[in-house]
């Protein structure tokens, strides 16, 4: 299957479109490889490989529009295509800082909210957390323009993310 996502993705341009650290292809692929290295299940792991297939409210190329959503479904399933709706739906204004007490996350195609399963919000929390690693990491611009946000704002996701991608979280922000 993930060779048929990656050509997919290909053949959507994802090999053209630039992202820190070099295109979005690349990314994509950084982010579905280091969210296994934490553990993150099949679905999960598809759902980082194609999660800025919507855009997202950081990052406005769209490979796919909503209204096609069954496309993506049937390549990477529905669960891992809730996923990456839920992801690059996500208005990140309304939801990261309040995800820890609230377990909402506010879509920016709906203008609604939603409350996922505390598995639900762990994928999330963890795809979010591991997307944001990668392009702090490859980005010196976003490090420096975001890096205290971060720093900020996932610490208190602890509990609701899984402890491997916290523990990552802790050693590239510097974190205790």
């Amino acid at each position: 299957m993930t060779d048929a996502v990656l050509a997919w993705l290909r053949d959507r341009g994802a090999e053209s479109v630039p992202h820190a650290g070099g295109s979005l292809y690349e990314h994509l692929g950084r982010v579905a490889d280091r969210l296994a290295g934490h553990g993150g299940s099949p679905a999960c792991c598809l759902a980082a490989l194609t999660h800025a297939a919507y855009g997202t409210d950081g990052f406005p190329v769209v490979l796919l529009d909503v209204a096609e959503r069954q496309v993506l479904r049937e390549l990477i399933g529905a669960e891992a295509e809730e996923m990456v709706y839920r992801y690059g739906g996500c208005d990140r204004g309304r939801t990261w800082r309040a995800l820890p007490a609230t377990g909402l996350i506010w879509s920016r195609f709906t203008g609604h909210s939603e409350s996922p399963t505390p598995a639900g919000v762990r994928a999330f929390a963890d795809l979010s957390i591991v997307n944001e690693l990668d392009v702090y990491e490859r980005s010196p611009e976003i490090a420096a323009k975001a890096g205290d946000y971060f720093r900020s704002v996932f610490p208190t996701w602890a509990p609701v993310a899984s402890p491997e991608v916290m523990a990552d979280a802790r050693r590239v922000f510097g974190l205790r």
